[in-house]
Order: C-alpha cells, then sequence, then structure tokens
C-alpha cells in the first residue's frame, strides 16, 4: 500500500515539468510514510511513497528495476496470490531478489504484458516502463480500491494517486461545471471524472498504454457490466450459502497475508462481524479488532454487539468512544487535508477509526462491499417495493401532497420518518433509472441548478449520468446493486475507505471484493439476496452459524453526524463570516448568493430537511477550491 506519481514528456514543454517528481512524490507521503524514491530514465519521471506491508526489506523499496535494467515499476496495493504467481514465474527460470509482491507483478507483467492483470488477485494501482520500446503501462483493479488519476496534454502524460500530488505539477487547471453540478446533487463526484478539466481517474479494470510520442489507448481487462445478470447460477440456497462462506473464507485467508500487524474493522453489523469471524478462526492467535461508539449518542452506539462478536472469538478488542467534539476535530482535520470535494460525513468516524487502529495494527480487513454486492440499503427494500407493488406501495405514493405539510429532517424520528415517506411517495412515480438517481441525490436537479450560477452543458451532462445508469435495462433487481458498485461503492464507499485509511497510514483490505465473490453474488437470484421482509438474506443466514444470536434479534440504528448542530453553533461562523459567506460567495461567482441565503435559513427552521448535507457539502467544497483554484 503506497502512493505512486509520474510524468512522460513529450517535447521540452513537458521536461521542464519532470522537476516536479519530487514535489509530487513528497505530497503522498501519508499513504506511504516508510520511504521514498523517485527516478528520472530519459523522459520520463517515476515516484513513489512506501508503507511497507510485504517483504518489508529497503530491498523492496521502489521504484525497482528488474535485473535486466530494462523495465521499472511503481505499484501502489496488494498482490493476494502473489506465492502462487511466483512458484508460476520460478517454473519458467526467473529468478528473484526479493519476496516482494512488486517483483511478483513485475515480472508477471515482463512475462505476460498487459493479460497480467487478468492473473492478479489483489487491488492495484501501477505503473510500469520499458526503456526499450519507451513506452508506459498503467492498471488499476477490477473495483476501484485503489485511485489512479491522470491528465494529458500535447506536451506530457501525468498520473499520480491523488489529485493533490497530480496538481504539482504545471498544467491548465480549470474547475469542471458538470462534476461540480454532479457532486453537489450526490455529495460525491462519480468516477472517471474529476473537478479539474481533462483530469480523469483510469477506469476501474481498465489499462493504458502511453508511448514517446504521447499516443494513449486505454482498454478493458475486466469489465463489470460484462457480468452476466441474467444467467443464474443453477444451485440451491442451501448449497449457495455454503459456498459463499467458503468463498469468503478463502478471500479472508489471502488477506492475512502480512509481514506487519493485522486485524480487523467490528461495527457489530452482520458485514464486518463475519469477516471478523472468519479472520479469527483461520489465525492461530486472538487477532485484533476495532469498534467506534458515540458517546454523546447513546441510542445509535451498538459497541455491545461488536463485543458480542469479540467475547465470542476472544479477540483483542479496541472499542474508540467518540464525542461529538471528537467528530468537531476530525472535520477539521478532514476539511484541511482532503484531497478532493468528498461530503459523505460518515468519513469523519472512519477517520478516527482509522487514526486509532493504526496505533495498534499496519493493516485492517473491512467489511465494505457487502451491502452492495447483497442488497443491503434502505433504499433496496425501497426499491423493492417500488417494483412489487401493492398496497402500501399505493398508498405512500398517494400520500405525496400531504407530506409537503409535515416537518422534514433528519434530526428527529418522526421528521426522518417523513423525510423517507415523501422520497419514496415521489420516487415511485418515476421510471427505474431516474427513481435510481432521484434517490441516490441528496438534492433534485433543479435546485442544484439554482444553487449555480453557470448554466451547465446539458449534453455533457445527460452523457455522463446515462453512462452511470446504463446498467439499468430490464426488471433484474441485480441490475441495481450492478449500477451501485458502477457508481456509489467504487466512488463512494472505497473512495471514503482509502482516503481516511491512507491520511492515517493504514492499509485496509476489503475481503467481500475478491472477484471470486463478487461474480458469484452477481450469479444468484435476486430472492436469495432480498425478499420483501429481509436485506442481504443469503448472506445473513451463511454467517448465523459464525455469530452471536443478538447480532441478529435487533433493529439496525443508524447514525448521523451532528450537522445541524455544528452549523447553529460551533461552526456558524465559518459558514457566515467565513466559507458561505457573503462576500466569498459573491467573489468566488460560482453560486447563487440568494439560493446559499435560503439554505442557511432553513438551517434554524424546524423543517430543515437536507439543507446540513448540503451545506456540508459547500463548505468542503468552498474550502478546496479556495485552497487550490481561487
Amino acid at each position: 500500500m503506497c502512493g505512486i506519481c509520474g510524468i512522460v514528456a513529450f517535447d521540452e514543454v513537458g521536461q521542464l515539468n519532470l522537476t516536479q517528481i519530487k514535489r509530487a512524490t513528497s505530497l503522498l507521503e501519508k499513504r506511504g510514510p516508510d520511504a521514498e524514491g523517485t527516478i528520472h530514465i530519459n523522459n520520463i519521471a517515476l515516484g513513489h511513497r512506501r508503507l511497507s506491508i510485504i517483504d518489508t526489506s529497503a530491498n523492496a523499496n521502489q521504484p525497482f528495476t528488474d535485473i535486466s535494467g530494462r523495465y521499472t515499476i511503481v505499484f501502489n496495493g496488494e498482490i493476494f496470490n502473489y506465492s502462487l504467481l511466483k512458484r508460476k514465474l520460478l517454473n519458467k527460470g526467473v529468478s528473484f531478489e526479493t519476496n516482494s509482491d512488486t517483483e511478483v507483478l513485475l515480472y508477471m507483467y515482463i512475462h505476460y504484458k498487459e493479460r497480467c492483470c487478468e492473473f492478479v488477485n489483489g487491488f492495484f494501482a501501477f505503473s510500469i516502463y520499458d526503456r526499450k520500446t519507451k513506452s508506459t503501462f498503467l492498471a488499476r483493479d477490477r473495483f476501484g480500491i485503489k485511485p489512479l488519476l491522470y491528465y494529458k496534454d500535447k506536451h506530457q502524460f501525468i498520473w499520480s494517486s491523488t489529485l493533490t500530488s497530480l496538481m504539482a505539477f504545471d498544467f491548465s487547471k480549470e474547475l469542471d461545471h458538470s462534476s461540480l453540478y454532479m457532486y453537489l446533487q450526490l455529495n460525491y463526484l462519480p468516477q472517471p471524472h474529476s473537478f479539474i478539466n481533462s483530469v480523469k481517474k483510469l477506469d476501474t479494470g481498465h489499462y493504458a498504454q502511453v508511448d514517446e510520442k504521447g499516443k494513449i489507448e486505454i482498454y478493458s481487462f475486466y469489465n463489470i457490466n460484462s457480468i452476466n445478470t441474467e444467467k443464474k447460477a443453477d444451485i440451491s440456497y442451501e448449497k449457495a450459502k455454503s459456498k459463499l462462506i467458503d468463498l469468503l473464507g478463502e478471500s479472508v485467508e489471502q488477506r492475512m497475508i502480512s509481514d506487519v500487524p493485522l486485524g480487523t474493522f467490528l461495527s457489530g453489523g452482520i458485514d464486518s462481524s463475519i469477516i471478523s469471524a472468519l479472520a479469527s478462526n483461520l489465525s492461530n492467535k486472538s487477532i485484533n479488532t476495532f469498534s467506534v461508539g458515540y458517546k454523546d449518542e447513546p441510542l445509535f452506539d451498538e459497541t455491545n454487539y461488536a463485543e458480542a462478536v469479540a467475547n465470542r472469538y476472544q479477540t483483542n478488542h479496541h472499542t474508540f468512544k467518540l464525542t461529538n467534539d471528537d467528530l468537531l476535530v476530525s472535520f477539521f482535520d478532514f476539511l484541511d487535508h482532503i484531497d478532493e470535494p468528498f461530503a459523505d460525513s460518515s468519513a469523519l468516524v472512519v477517520n478516527i477509526l482509522s487514526r486509532e487502529t493504526r496505533k495498534f495494527v499496519t493493516v485492517a480487513l473491512s467489511g465494505d462491499g457487502a451491502d452492495e454486492i447483497f442488497s443491503g440499503y434502505r433504499k433496496h427494500m425501497a426499491e423493492f417495493i417500488a417494483r412489487k407493488g401493492g398496497i402500501s406501495h399505493d398508498l405512500i405514493g398517494k400520500l405525496g401532497p400531504f407530506l409537503d405539510y409535515l416537518p422534514q429532517s433528519r434530526n428527529s424520528k418522526l421528521g426522518n420518518l417523513f423525510r423517507k415517506l415523501k422520497r419514496f411517495s415521489d420516487g415511485v412515480k418515476l421510471t427505474d433509472s431516474e427513481r435510481y438517481w432521484t434517490w441516490a441525490a441528496l438534492i433534485s436537479e433543479a435546485d442544484t441548478k439554482n444553487l449555480l450560477i453557470k448554466d451547465i452543458p446539458t449534453n455533457v451532462y445527460n452523457s455522463r449520468k446515462q453512462n452511470l445508469l446504463s446498467s439499468l435495462k430490464t426488471d433484474d433487481f441485480n441490475e441495481v446493486l450492478l449500477t451501485d458498485v458502477k457508481m456509489v461503492l467504487k466512488s463512494d464507499m472505497l473512495k471514503k475507505v482509502d482516503s481516511m485509511s491512507m491520511h492515517n497510514s493504514l492499509e485496509v483490505r476489503v475481503p467481500y471484493l475478491d472477484h471470486r465473490v463478487v461474480e458469484f453474488a452477481f450469479s444468484l437470484p435476486t430472492h436469495y439476496k432480498i425478499d420483501g421482509s429481509m436485506k442481504k438474506k443469503i448472506l445473513q443466514d451463511a454467517g448465523r452459524h459464525l455469530l452471536p444470536a443478538e447480532i441478529y434479534d435487533r433493529a439496525k440504528q443508524g447514525f448521523e453526524v451532528p450537522l445541524i448542530k455544528w452549523f447553529r453553533r460551533d461552526l456558524a461562523d465559518l459558514i457566515e463570516k467565513g466559507l458561505l459567506s457573503e462576500d466569498f460567495i459573491k467573489s468566488q461567482n460560482l453560486f447563487n448568493y440568494k439560493k446559499i441565503q435560503e439554505l442557511k435559513n432553513n438551517l434554524n427552521s424546524s423543517n430543515p430537511g437536507d439543507s446540513p448535507a448540503t451545506i456540508f457539502s459547500l463548505l468542503i467544497f468552498n474550502k478546496w477550491w479556495k485552497k487550490h483554484l481561487s
């Protein structure tokens, strides 16, 4: 787990930018505090920051060059089946100088070129330079667990693990207004786009080839769209449960390979509890487990369920009880160091969990990915009901006009219920794709347009939106989950975990996103995953023998970061005199201040709706804009 960057210069102007490699590399320090390396070769420069996990010796530092001197790699990630691949290469006569997965990956490329990605089980973003052909190869893992951004013009091709590092190089940096429009709706920006024009993320399961003259070709080696959601596995429910646990067990076992201390996140929910249980069964000693609780919000504290799992498996359990002040401190840390605008407020909790976990271990296993591939969100049950129809569907749909007059807020149980009923009532009248987008968004397209001064190119926005929703073709519910994997998982959930864990120099591994587990999940019929009364059905049933009964016999409590309390008190000056003040907004010339003022007024009303979430996204964006683009 590391940070990488690089540049290929096509002419003298690009050559001048090669000198920025050291600064770009230094900006990746949090991702790799253990070692730093840069190299200049012909018209290319590569940079690497290392977080040592497998073969921690200096021999495995990067940039790493093969024994012939022809190929040089910089690599971010882990290859979990590297021992198997190493034996394959030894049989071909390859000699190794290290025990690292980096060297194995390099020789896999040397022998198999772009096909090397097909053999690899892991997460990765890497680039390899070939001195003989003067070409550069880049690749990103199947589901986007590791980031890789790039920029190209006639002078240069630049890439990095982060936007902040990429922007250390000299090129035109202009805001992408279509990206801002999408971000304000969703509170995150769907890939492959970025907030800077001409900067993109290499898409998941893709590789790129760049020659010395500036020609770039991008290809897919693994397309999540190609997972056949129509052809279902011919397997009984009981056998499917057994196979699922076997696959998860293999995935966890591979992801426990490490030369440094390792543990698991344990929230008390089904997903992380199953991972922790399997890891405990596979370990010959007590594993470390980590969870957060909420000292000031006992209603939302679920650490007793995490402790029940920890007690059953006798783990070395660590509970971090957070106060609202802890979260506020995390907010300012987040605000100061965020790589690009990202307004999922749960990142504040992940930031603290990662920071405290890093005091004990360098690697943690998480339960991320299970909700998307097995149908675990509340919106999935809402979508299931919307598609199925029935009395409750019709009744809620007719309540819409009355719900407009009721207070809607995330800050009270009743207000939140009215908010959810209103969203459902509005959504059931829409097409499948428009309903998906509406329920994914915090605010509507119309409200977002009213926030912005500049008109958005409709054709650009619509093209991006339709591409994200392109999997929604039939009434197969698996297409909803596939859309979640393409959009929510890689651009929100994985972005959150990668950015917050790497900010704290912690590697997080995600066993549910072993490609064999994902492919098996999508081969299952919908009713194995969700029915009218149960979400994540097969995963819950498959794990019952592993977990205490009390994990199941309860209602799930969702925790909301207390944004509205902060905005009314602790952050009032930041809003009124700082990042959302009239002077700042008008000098920025991006947002309609009248609409900003309406949002601020809503904060103090009895019907704030989702205005706190929008205020949060505006604060995050404006801080980033002020730092990088003002």
